[in-house]
Order: structure tokens, then C-alpha cells, then sequence
């Protein structure tokens, strides 16, 4: 049985989401371009889950939004990381690291 793209993405959107706004703002289909973009296509966030992704970031106090106007014109509401969401994004990158070595273990033991 094959998982699809949506099931590999729970879970670690909050922490894909806080990357992507490392370097600078971005709307919510920037977002969901450069994730695309980092990860060669393996995830490819839709709005159904980006959008509560972002609100629920933004009522943590882990990204900031403000309306500003996009490339093409349009309203758009622009994210940014906040001091709380970089030191969020910081614990969120050591708890993967400890689940990659965890499950490495598992899948390299000899049954």
C-alpha cells in the first residue's frame, strides 16, 4: 500500500511552514511554491492545509501576517517568522533529528 503525498505531509507542516519563512516573508502560495521547490515535488501543500497551518502558526505567535500587495498585483497576506516561531523552528528541528535517528535504528536492526 502506497502512502500518499498528503499523509507524509502530517505532522511536520507546522515545521515545513516555519523553514520556509527563514529567510524571508512570503504569501501563502509562496509558501507553498518553495516548499514544493525544497523538496523536489515530494510535498505539495494545498490550500485546505496550508491556510489553517498558517492561522493556527500565527495564533501560536510563531509567524506574524500583514496585508500587503503580490507580484501580480493582488491583496495578499505576507508571514514572517517571529522570535517565538524561530526558537519554535530550532525544538521542531531537534525533534525530527531524534525521530530520523529513532526510525533509522528501527529500519536498520536485523530481525
Amino acid at each position: 500500500m502506497t502512502k500518499s503525498r498528503s499523509d507524509l505531509l502530517r505532522g511536520t507542516l507546522d515545521m515545513l511552514i516555519l523553514k520556509a519563512l527563514v529567510l524571508e516573508r512570503m504569501h501563502g502560495l509562496g509558501i507553498s511554491r518553495r516548499l514544493e521547490q525544497i523538496t523536489d515535488g515530494v510535498f505539495q501543500v494545498q490550500p485546505g492545509s496550508l491556510f489553517p497551518a498558517l492561522h493556527r502558526l500565527e495564533q501560536e505567535g510563531w509567524i506574524i501576517g500583514t496585508w500587503g500587495e503580490s507580484e501580480n498585483k493582488r491583496r495578499a497576506k505576507f508571514y514572517e517568522l517571529t522570535a517565538a516561531g524561530k526558537r519554535q523552528l530550532g525544538e521542531e528541528k531537534q525533534n525530527w533529528s531524534n525521530v530520523v535517528v529513532a526510525i533509522s535504528k528501527v529500519l536498520d536492526a536485523t530481525s
